[in-house]
């Protein structure tokens, strides 16, 4: 069994072809940013407090209304087959039995309905450029009983992911996005030089969406919306100001803009300008419940958790991966000082 949650990517890259591991776990560009995420979460110390009294930490709380074993929810990831034959679905199982919500890609690889029966769920929505299309999958998220609407702000167009590039990456026939209308795209044509992800992506993504789109869905749906990829504390205002009940600071994973800032380093600025008026998540780099921790001393409401997953996925080991993540985090609460959730908000951070 691994020690560490961080311990499945190498378990994963003995089973999995190089194109896909690159896949997962590659940046954009230089790859600067990817390497920012998780050299400045290490940057950050916690100051623990001693005689706290507490026999073990309580890691639950509730996320966007809904109560969650601890303060993590599943990253939205798409195509995930690519990893396993189950994919979504060994995933989704193993976020319910764990207690963690499971956050449902625009482009999973299984029909989101049939994810969200396995899960609670929220579905995460990228804007396309078939408006119709837009307003559908809002509506069968509704349908399916998802918690919540987590609009990915960030991808205007695809980062220029340059591993992908270098493999000409295109999907396998037998994985598809399975919530989009036809199963056969752009993305399962290899063409030397080029991803055959971004292509379909590009075809299928609007770059143009603007804050007029996002008062558009706040008008048309009764469910939560968090808003994913927010760096700039203005722009985690003006979403509050359009009635978002949750902020994503994030910079996908460094998968996007390469040379954005460290989604930790943005995490405070974001808090201190929104954080009495709604739920803030970090997403990008969290390896461990120590990652976990650092982010709550921050100030956010937990943290959306992402590669390490796809790591346990491939090796069959969600499970297992998200309890050793609860452990960790367990661990590092009590060694801190920290009864519960809320103590952790109340740790003094520095930088190493």
């Amino acid at each position: 069994m691994p020690e560490s949650f961080a311990d499945y990517e190498s378990l994963a890259a003995a089973v999995l072809p190089a194109a896909v591991r690159d896949f997962v776990a590659g940046g954009s560009g230089t790859e600067t940013t990817l390497w920012l995420n998780r050299t400045a979460l290490d940057a950050v110390t916690v100051v623990p407090r001693v005689l706290a009294g507490a026999e073990s930490a309580d890691t639950s709380c509730r996320l966007f209304g809904g109560a969650a074993s601890m303060p993590v929810a599943v990253a939205p990831m798409a195509y995930q087959r690519l990893l396993h034959p189950e994919g979504e679905m060994l995933l989704a199982r193993a976020a319910a039995a764990a207690g963690a919500p499971y956050v449902i890609s625009t482009l999973s690889s299984y029909p989101l309905e049939e994810i969200a029966k396995a899960a609670p769920s929220w579905f995460q929505l990228y804007w396309l450029r078939d408006r119709a299309m837009v307003e559908s999958l809002v509506e069968r998220a509704e349908a399916a009983g998802c918690g919540a609407l987590m609009v990915t702000v960030d991808v205007p167009v695809m980062g220029r992911r340059l591993r992908d590039v270098r493999n000409a990456f295109a999907l396998p026939s037998d994985v598809v996005a399975a919530n989009l209308v036809g199963s056969v795209s752009e993305a399962h044509v290899g063409v030397p030089g080029l991803s055959a992800v971004a292509a379909h992506t590009a075809s299928a993504f609007e770059p143009a969406v603007s804050w007029r789109d996002l008062e558009w869905l706040k008008s048309r749906t009764d469910l939560p919306l968090v808003v994913k990829g927010i760096l700039d504390p203005r722009d985690a205002v003006r979403a509050v100001q359009i009635g978002a009940d949750g902020i994503v600071v994030s910079n996908h994973g460094g998968r996007q803009l390469d040379g954005a800032v460290a989604s930790i380093n943005a995490l405070p600025g974001v808090v201190d300008a929104v954080g009495k008026e709604c739920s803030v998540l970090l997403d990008s780099g969290v390896r461990s419940g120590t990652d976990v921790l650092r982010a709550l001393a921050l100030g956010a409401s937990g943290v959306l958790v992402g590669r390490p997953l796809l790591w346990a996925l491939a090796v069959d080991a969600c499970g297992e991966a998200l309890d050793l993540l609860h452990r960790e985090l367990a661990d590092a609460m009590l060694l801190a000082g920290c009864a519960d959730v809320a103590s952790a908000a109340r740790l003094t951070t520095g930088r190493a």
